[in-house]
């Protein structure tokens, strides 16, 4: 199930977060409680990194390859809310 989120109800942190993606400078795990590393470092806040994925606005880049984290990107909705 995917939630919508409107521009007006993310904060400074998941916008941010939503730009480190947009960098390439995000990676996520291919999870259904996606974990989210930016600069290779673990985002601690859960909320703020699992919300945008499950409000479909980043996904992960690959499906398929070893480990638990690939490239995180935006969705076409994500690339939305920042423009």
């Amino acid at each position: 199930m995917t939630v919508t989120i409107m521009d007006d109800e993310l904060n400074f942190r998941a916008r941010a977060l939503l730009r480190a993606v947009a960098a390439g400078r995000a990676e996520v795990t291919r999870s259904c409680e996606p974990d989210l590393k930016v600069d290779g470092l673990l985002c601690s806040d859960q909320g703020a990194a699992r919300e945008p994925a499950h409000a479909g606005l980043l996904r992960p880049a690959r499906r398929d390859g070893s480990g638990p984290w690939v490239p995180a990107e935006l969705t076409a909705a994500g690339r939305a809310v920042l423009a």
